[in-house]
């Protein structure tokens, strides 16, 4: 895996943050996660599977996509209780008994992971995205509380939701913002499989597609 933000964006966060005029002088970074579980919350249930991609940066001015969704990590962990739920199971495909031979623990899968995203972010600040952000912050915050010696590289509160961007700039509540609400033109042509590395890509695109929309009526003020 490439550490380098320079060989990711054109230009990268890096070479921004010595010309970008925006007076908080910050940059965001923005990492695309998914998760796959066997149920509802973590420390119960275990999450199996998650992916990270990086997604873009924000400077205050300009949002810049990636050159590609390539640069990634994804880890199957093994689980940390007995329960579980035969329904997710079946959602995400993921063989529990495997996992439970062959899976990473957690405490290496997550420890690597934020030190890959903080190594990527370098001195900009990465933000998480997912859509909604609820589920998918709920059990990377955790493992990362948990199990990661350095913690959570997004802290307690960097995160970005997209479904609260979409009802937003599409001027609908949060509960009619469901995908099913996105205009064909911002949807993704990846498909949404249950992987968690195909669909932190596809959400990934998803996001740029809305953070860059200028909105029902035009450019929002």
């Amino acid at each position: 895996m490439d550490s380098s933000l320079d060989t990711m964006m054109q230009p990268s966060p890096l070479e921004v943050e010595n010309t970008w005029s925006h007076r908080s002088g910050k940059v965001d970074v923005y990492f695309s996660a998914d998760v796959e579980t066997d149920g509802p919350i973590p420390g119960p249930f275990s999450m199996l599977s998650f992916a990270i991609v990086l997604a873009g940066t924000f400077d205050g001015v300009e949002f810049r996509r990636p050159s590609s969704y390539s640069h990634s990590i994804y880890k199957e962990l093994k689980p940390i209780s007995d329960l579980y739920e035969p329904e997710a199971l079946r959602v995400n495909g993921l063989d529990r008994e495997r996992l439970l031979r062959t899976g990473e623990d957690p405490e290496v899968a997550m420890q690597e992971a934020s030190c890959w995203v903080r190594s990527l972010a370098g001195s900009a600040q990465p933000v998480l995205v997912a859509y909604p952000l609820s589920f998918d912050w709920t059990w990377l915050y955790w493992y990362f509380v948990r199990y990661a010696r350095d913690g959570s590289p997004f802290d307690y509160s960097k995160c970005f939701d997209i479904k609260t961007a979409l009802a937003v700039k599409a001027r609908i509540p949060v509960s009619e913002a469901g995908r099913s609400r996105i205009h064909p033109s911002l949807r993704t042509q990846r498909p949404h499989t249950h992987n968690a590395l195909d669909d932190a890509v596809a959400q990934a695109d998803l996001f740029a597609n809305i953070f860059q929309w200028e909105g029902q009526y035009g450019r929002n003020p």
